[in-house]
C-alpha cells in the first residue's frame, strides 16, 4: 500500500457502526502528553477531551501495554493525542496548511479556511493539500468519511524507557516530512539511525499483536476498527464511525 492510498484511499471503505461507547483513558494505565499539544494551541475542544476512546480500542491499548512490558519491563506508551472531534481536525488541518504556506514562502492570511483558499486559489490550494492530507486526515463532516482521530479509534503515541525518558523515534509526532515515514530509516547503518528504526518496530509490534494498524506514513499513528485500519487490514468494513 502506497503513502497515496493510505491518504484517500481509506475514505471509500464502508463502515457498519458497532456502537460501542467512548470511555475515558485511566490515568494511570500509561504516560500522557501534559499540557495536551493541540488544547495549547488553541483548539476548540469545548466540553471534549482528546482522552477517550471506543472500549474495545482502550482494552486493545491494554493488551499493547502489556505487550511491551513483557519486552522491555518497565517501558510505557506514551500518549500524544486519541479522541478529536471534527472541528479540533479542521483547527489542526487549516494550522497545517498555515505552516506548509509558510515553508514554501507565502501567506494565508486573505483566506479564512481550505474551503476559501481552493475557491480563491485552487492551484496553491492543490499544492499545498498534496502536502497536509498525506499526513492528516480530511476535516469531513459526512458520515460516510469520518477523520479516524473523530471515530475514537486511532491513537498517537510514543515509548518510555524505564527511567521515564522519551526514547529517540527520529522525529516528533506530526512532522510532516519524509522522516516521519515509518522505515525511513530502515536502511540507516549509524548507530542513533539504526536504534530510531528499532524503537518504530518495537512500537508496531506491540500494538500490531493487540490488533492496531499503523498508518503507512506516520509511525505514531495507530488505529483498531475504524476505516484506515479496515483499509490497512484487508477488512471489507469498519466498525467505528465518527463518534458522537
Amino acid at each position: 500500500m502506497s503513502g497515496g492510498e493510505a491518504a484517500c484511499g481509506y475514505r471509500s471503505v464502508a463502515i457498519e457502526e458497532c456502537h460501542d461507547p467512548l470511555v475515558g483513558i485511566p490515568a494511570e494505565a500509561f504516560a500522557f502528553t501534559c499540557p495536551h499539544p493541540y488544547a495549547v494551541l488553541g483548539a476548540p475542544y469545548g466540553a471534549a477531551s482528546p482522552w477517550l476512546l471506543r472500549r474495545r480500542v482502550l482494552d486493545a491499548l491494554r493488551q499493547a501495554q502489556q505487550a511491551l512490558d513483557a519486552r522491555r519491563p518497565g517501558w510505557r506508551l506514551k500518549l500524544f493525542d486519541a479522541y478529536r472531534p471534527v472541528a479540533v481536525q479542521a483547527f489542526m488541518v487549516w494550522r497545517e496548511f498555515r505552516l506548509q504556506a509558510e515553508r514554501a514562502g507565502q501567506s494565508l492570511a486573505p483566506y479564512r479556511d481550505p474551503a476559501e483558499l481552493q475557491a480563491h486559489a485552487p492551484e496553491l490550494y492543490r499544492r499545498l493539500a498534496a502536502r497536509v492530507f498525506e499526513f492528516w486526515g480530511v476535516p469531513s463532516d459526512d458520515p460516510r468519511t469520518p477523520p479516524p482521530h473523530s471515530t475514537g479509534a486511532a491513537v498517537d503515541l510514543t515509548l518510555l524507557d524505564a527511567s521515564g525518558h522519551e526514547v529517540d523515534m527520529g522525529c516528533p509526532i506530526d512532522e510532516t516530512t519524509a522522516r516521519a515515514y515509518p522505515d525511513h530509516f530502515a536502511q540507516a547503518t549509524a548507530p542513533q539511525s539504526r536504534a530510531c528504526h528499532e524503537h518504530r518496530m518495537l512500537l508496531n509490534q506491540v500494538m500490531s499483536a493487540a490488533g492496531f494498524m499503523r498508518h503507512a506514513n506516520e509511525w505514531w499513528h495507530f488505529s483498531c476498527g475504524d476505516q484506515m485500519w479496515a483499509w490497512a487490514a484487508g477488512e471489507p468494513v469498519a466498525i467505528y464511525g465518527r463518534a458522537e
